[in-house]
């Protein structure tokens, strides 16, 4: 069968159609393996860090680490929810958990530390009113009443000032403030598992107690295929010695 001139521009078209998918392909797969890759390590590591920092605040209330981790972040999470319904839970306190008594020392930064370690740094803009005076101060240097701008809030530290006359003028206003703040974050169940694997961290403590390791469960380079031309890989995630992270 002769190939006409339309049959051979056809088919030059399907196959630059064909050649620019792939280019699509070999372009845009790879680069979502990365970012999945990229996740999974991320992922890994912020749960491995969470669990080394609930140890550390396990150790500051009760003076010792333990590997039983669901014991361990049920105490440090009663703990906090404790001294948010009292602020004066500080100190030596008991804690009841399953009909057991637990005795900790509470420190008093521990809520505000809890906070900050887990939970997710945030800003808002708030809309503030606020008021601004217009001041008269004698000065001495000019021989007359010098005028000032300041916020309503600082007018008692002029009022007592000596060469303080009074308030000229004051003026309502409104400004935007940026505002830092922790969105809450309580660490769970999942802190304990390798997001891709989903096997348990490892937790490691030297024999005199004192040395606390955090590894990656993964031993072995993981490969899985992608869209049959491709592969995902990872290896492990690093570990955490005393504080110290294998990926710093």
């Amino acid at each position: 069968m002769k190939l006409t001139n339309q049959n051979t521009t056809d088919l030059l078209e399907i196959a630059i159609a064909m050649a620019m998918f792939l280019l699509i392909v070999v372009i845009y797969v790879p680069l979502a393996i990365w970012a999945e890759e990229d996740y999974y390590e991320k992922e890994s590591r912020h749960r491995m860090q969470n669990l080394f920092d609930l140890e550390i605040f396990y150790s500051q209330l009760v003076g010792e680490y333990n590997l039983n981790f669901f014991d361990m972040v049920d105490l440090v999470n009663a703990t906090r929810d404790s001294m948010v319904a009292d602020s004066l839970f500080l100190g030596s306190q008991s804690i009841y958990l399953d009909g057991n008594e637990f005795i900790v020392d509470v420190p008093e930064s521990f809520g505000f530390e809890y906070d900050t370690t887990f939970g997710i740094k945030s800003f808002r803009r708030d809309t503030v009113l606020d008021t601004t005076l217009q001041i008269a101060v004698y000065s001495e240097d000019l021989g007359r009443n010098d005028t000032s701008f300041i916020r309503k809030v600082e007018l008692e530290d002029y009022e007592a000032m000596d060469h303080y006359v009074g308030v000229v003028k004051e003026e309502p206003i409104k400004r935007v403030e940026a505002v830092e703040y922790y969105k809450t974050y309580i660490p769970d169940s999942t802190t304990y598992f390798c997001p891709l694997t989903e096997k348990s961290f490892e937790m490691e403590l030297a024999d005199d107690g004192t040395s606390l390791k955090v590894a990656s469960p993964i031993k072995d380079i993981i490969k899985q295929s992608r869209y049959f031309l491709f592969s995902f890989k990872a290896t492990s995630h690093g570990i955490i010695q005393d504080g110290t992270r294998s990926w710093d």
